[in-house]
């Protein structure tokens, strides 16, 4: 493929003649374009509901069911919901740390001009709201977080099905998912046009002086999948496997390199499959229930990217989060990186469920969302690595406790 049909260069070139539509046209620019952004922005978020239901019962219904599973299923969903915890940690750490968005001018927005924001005000409140009243009334209003948990307990539930009748169901919605994919790979395509529209209307409002921002933005990003990639996967092959981080490294780095290059779990995952059993040792029996689930459920690198992006919006807009606004943030990022797409770019439209669970809406947010999606590209590329890598170390430690010595003993 020739490098101007990769969607990535596409962008980077939308966002250079974006800014110089807006830097030499100004407020007229921003009339005449801020409607495609916007127009964008409304695709990706009618996305969200029909995108986030279908894969996360997909994903969770597709593990199967019998007695005999439930072991591996249950260390399979205890470490990806460790290591995705951990992820957010990161980012929360991290956001808080270097706080990216704070004093930034993105929108001229100030914070009297806002909303205030709604969330749950004590972890009794947080648990109630969890469970819906009515999961069609929570769809339609994008109650996201009473809608993932319908969606995983559903799932759940499928999994006791009869063979037979659970068969349907997960073809069903397997299929149902796949539309879906085809619906949000097509709208991902016209990213280019939206962030020129977006870009333009954000440079003509503020001049560059939201680019510093988008910087820092982007710097807390990598620093937090940095960490979580250096130190705390690695940790967790160390206490939970016996396992020495160097060698899986090496032994990783074909998968590696697709993921980073594909941005895509996906795709990546026949060949980390093949990588997995070859080179790192597992079994066929553990690899093949461990990955395919993993590029499902487990976005250690979607999870961070969420957190740190709805903290950095909040901080934009002059928000300051309360430590209970901060822990819906952690436990929606946890749950809604379940429901992103093992898809280049995914996480774009995932992004808007943590907003919305913590009230986060309106013309300014999508600005700001647009203005990162801007950058996202390099981005989704090394998160989705993260992710990648995160699903081969939990392969390894689930084989190493089921008894699977030659995991990682060697480099290969």
């Amino acid at each position: 493929m020739r490098w101007y049909r990769r969607l990535h260069w596409q962008t980077l070139i939308a966002m250079i003649v974006g800014a110089l539509t807006g830097l030499v046209f100004g407020e007229p620019a921003a009339s005449a374009f801020g409607w495609i952004g916007d127009l964008f922005m409304k695709l990706l978020r009618m996305i969200i509901v029909p995108l986030v239901f279908t894969s996360i019962i997909s994903g969770v219904a597709s593990v199967g069911g019998g007695k005999a599973l439930g072991r591996l299923f249950s260390k399979t969903l205890g470490y990806y919901v460790l290591s995705s915890l951990l992820a957010v940690m990161v980012g929360l750490l991290m956001v808080n740390l270097i706080q990216p968005g704070v004093g930034a001018n993105m929108t001229g927005t100030v914070q009297a001009d806002l909303p205030e924001l709604d969330t749950a005000t004590s972890p009794v409140q947080l648990l109630l709201d969890l469970v819906p009243k009515n999961v069609v009334a929570a769809a339609a209003s994008a109650d996201m977080l009473a809608l993932i948990f319908f969606c995983i307990v559903f799932g759940a539930a499928v999994t006791t099905l009869p063979d037979g009748t659970r068969e349907v169901v997960t073809k069903l919605f397997d299929a149902l998912f796949r539309a879906m994919m085809r619906l949000t790979s097509g709208i991902i395509k016209f990213l280019p046009i939206g962030v020129f529209a977006l870009i333009t209307k954000m440079v003509a409002t503020t001049g560059f002086d939201a680019f510093k921002a988008l910087a820092l933005y982007a710097v807390t990003i990598a620093s937090g999948l940095t960490i979580h990639l250096v130190v705390t996967l690695p940790v967790l092959l160390i206490v939970l496997g016996r396992i020495a981080p160097r060698i899986h490294f090496a032994n990783m780095r074909e998968p590696l390199l697709i993921a980073f290059s594909t941005s895509s779990s996906g795709a990546t995952l026949p060949v980390t499959l093949n990588t997995v059993e070859k080179n790192v040792g597992v079994s066929n029996k553990v690899a093949s229930f461990v990955l395919p689930m993993g590029a499902t459920v487990n976005m250690d690198g979607t999870a961070i990217f969420e957190c740190v992006g709805a903290l950095f919006i909040a901080q934009v807009l002059g928000f300051e989060l309360t430590i209970m606004q901060q822990v819906v943030v952690i436990i929606t990022a946890l749950l809604a990186s379940i429901g992103a797409a093992a898809v280049p770019s995914a996480g774009l439209v995932v992004i808007f469920i943590v907003l919305e669970a913590i009230g986060l809406r309106g013309p300014e947010v999508n600005l700001i969302v647009g203005s990162m999606l801007a950058i996202d590209r390099p981005l989704d590329m090394y998160r989705t690595a993260v992710n990648v890598f995160s699903d081969s170390c939990g392969a390894a430690i689930i084989a190493r406790s089921e008894g699977e010595a030659e995991v990682d003993t060697v480099i290969r």
